[in-house]
């Protein structure tokens, strides 16, 4: 647990002065109760259920004290809560490399299948987008609650030459922030140049709760802007964006319209995209391996973690205590405290 204003934890240090002073007036009150009162009385004082009803009241209080100060000091920790994210863009590797048949029947039916159900499990408050890349990156589908639009986008896929990693993350932030002037064409292949119209201010990796990326290829870029240049971008705009690795890592040489070529899974590059947006990279090597990354992404975009301010919790903890503990002074003793 970290604290916004851990300057307030100062006050802790009292609490031990409270239990001396609260220490003091009973034993003060024992020795009047020794001198003054009947034998039954001490009797009664001395017994194990009636010290355990003296001291449970103060106790509890104590708690409570310690849970309000705790709470000015505005706590915050790691938790998991439902995400509100209103919109998923699904980027989809469509290069040559994809119609491989190391998966059944080819890597990109299984891919559509896979994704298709993502789809069909998202829920129904949530948009979602398709952008289909290879040499270039375009949007096949504008970000939509229909699901009959997205399916019919993923099936309309169509193999092309390369693979444009850069281009895909740059297609999908244009297409989340339409008013920030992203293009591709405002890249070059291996540097950035100037951006027009971005009157924005940078924002911490992954703060942006309105939308995330999913992005999936089998291969390495080959063409476009440079990936990590691009995943920079989404960096800046808090967009996180979830990588999956689909295919061989060790190199496989695929035919397409007459040419050959060898295609190797890049993991370093897509961790290192996942890592800059604070998001998360996934390997899956067969179908079912597939299926089962987009039921984790399922579970990591409907719920989050990440760390929250949990005063408001601490503090109805603190006055829950503070109730009870006046609550069972009143009813045992007639008097709080």
């Amino acid at each position: 647990m970290h604290f916004l204003w851990p300057e307030f934890l100062w006050g802790l240090a009292v609490l031990p002065l409270l239990i001396l002073l609260y220490g003091f007036i009973l034993r003060k009150k024992q020795r009047s109760a020794l001198r003054y009162a009947s034998l039954s009385i001490v009797k009664d004082s001395l017994g194990s259920t009636a010290k355990i009803r003296r001291h449970l009241p103060p106790f509890l209080f104590l708690v409570a004290l310690a849970g309000m100060i705790v709470a000015a000091a505005r706590p915050t920790a790691v938790v998991t809560l439902p995400s509100t994210h209103e919109t998923v863009i699904l980027a989809m590797d469509v290069s040559g490399s994809m119609r491989a048949t190391d998966v059944q029947p080819n890597r990109l039916a299984a891919s559509q299948a896979a994704a298709k159900q993502f789809v069909a499990e998202q829920p129904e408050n949530v948009r979602i987008g398709v952008v289909a890349f290879a040499g270039t990156a375009t949007l096949a589908q504008a970000p939509t609650r229909n699901r009959e639009e997205v399916l019919a986008a993923i099936d309309r896929f169509q193999l092309q030459r390369a693979t444009a990693i850069g281009s895909a993350i740059i297609v999908s932030l244009a297409t989340l922030f339409p008013d920030h002037g992203l293009n591709v064409a405002a890249f070059s292949y291996g540097s950035r140049v100037q951006e027009k119209n971005l009157n924005f201010k940078p924002v911490p990796p992954g703060s942006y709760n309105s939308a995330v990326i999913v992005l999936l290829t089998d291969g390495q870029r080959t063409t476009g802007p440079d990936s990590l240049v691009a995943a920079r971008l989404a960096a800046e705009r808090g967009v996180r964006i979830y990588t999956v690795g689909f295919g061989t890592t060790s190199g496989e040489i695929i035919g397409f319209e007459g040419w050959s070529m060898r295609v190797r899974l890049d993991e370093e590059t897509l961790k290192a995209i996942a890592d800059l947006t604070r998001g998360e990279y996934f390997f899956a090597g067969s179908a079912p391996d597939l299926k089962k990354v987009y039921d984790t992404l399922r579970s990591r975009i409907a719920f989050e973690t990440k760390r929250t301010e949990v005063t408001a919790l601490v503090s109805v903890a603190a006055a829950a205590l503070a109730l009870a503990s006046a609550l069972l002074s009143m009813l045992w003793f007639h008097r709080i405290f």
